[in-house]
């Protein structure tokens, strides 16, 4: 009873706060802010752009525009929140599985196109390797493998996939999927440098592309010698990010394999969790839909 009187709340209210979250925008196609309403479609009001004349609502733009069953958005939020599996998710929203696969990551890039702050202070930076994976592809480039497999040779090399972290001491972090094998100067300068402040102090294990970033980039720079045992220098360490690592890779483990090329969605799903921030379904509605300045790429 108590569900079939929420499924007769919830379509209501979820609109509702779409177009609370949304607001009067400028228009998604050409930004012209001068729009005029044009009806309703869906449960959602519709505008018309003076300038270009083409028609929007408060989802166009946004990784859910054009997704159904609006009335069991908030209810697969929750699922995200719980860190459901594709198929409890789907058994729980009573949706296909493919849907509720194309859901997890049109809500989890919609949820993170905003970048958390920039870096400041004593900022560690690490990263970690998972083994890739090509799930899901109809067309490997390598001989198939059995899950939990390994690598065909020893140490990281081309066949990881490389997770570069970096946070701070206020708990703000910053996940990539920094591509495979270990990053050199050169992708740590395209992943770390917008996200860091000039003064910051950038805190690092001894691999040896993280002084030749710091050169590059005109950041200060202290490295830890963990080969040798040494683990902290004072407040010279990276035991925060490292234990974002470890939270990280038991969390994934629950999704029994992820396939290479939605390791970012997972890392930014993972920052978002770590955070705190979003703690119910209706904060990740907003967060999916409220107008952004810049997208994240």
């Amino acid at each position: 009873m108590r569900d079939w009187l929420a499924s007769l709340e919830t379509p209501g209210r979820c609109l509702a706060l779409i177009e609370q979250a949304k607001g009067r925008s400028a228009c998604p196609h050409c930004g012209n802010a001068r729009c005029h309403r044009s009806g309703n479609a869906n449960g959602l009001q519709r505008y018309r752009c003076i300038a270009c004349r083409h028609s929007f609502n408060a989802l166009t733009g946004t990784p859910l525009a054009r997704l159904r069953h609006r009335d069991k958005w908030l209810s697969y939020f929750q699922c995200l929140i719980e860190s459901r599996t594709v198929r409890a998710a789907a058994e729980r929203v009573a949706i296909a599985k493919s849907t509720s696969f194309r859901w997890r990551h049109r809500f989890v890039a919609a949820v993170r196109r905003e970048e958390p702050p920039t870096l400041k202070g004593i900022v560690e930076v690490d990263e970690t390797y998972v083994l890739e994976s090509q799930k899901g592809s109809r067309h490997l480039d390598r001989p198939p493998r059995k899950r939990g497999g390994k690598a065909t040779c020893r140490g990281i090399s081309d066949q990881h996939e490389c997770i570069l972290v970096a946070r701070d001491r206020g708990k703000t972090t910053h996940a990539f999927h920094a591509g495979q094998g270990e990053p050199d100067a050169e992708r740590l300068l395209h992943f770390l440098k917008p996200v860091l402040t000039r003064d910051a102090l950038l805190v690092s294990d001894g691999a040896a592309a993280y002084p030749a970033f710091a050169k590059l980039a005109g950041i200060s720079h202290r490295a830890i010698n963990v080969r040798a045992g040494v683990y902290a220098r004072g407040a010279i360490h990276v035991n925060g990010v490292n234990g974002w690592h470890g939270r990280f890779k038991s969390w994934l483990r629950r999704f029994c394999g992820v396939a290479g090329r939605y390791l970012a969605n997972y890392a930014g799903w993972q920052m978002v969790l770590d955070a705190a921030a979003l703690t119910i379904p209706e904060h990740w509605l907003r967060a999916a839909v409220a107008p952004r300045q810049q997208e994240r790429p």
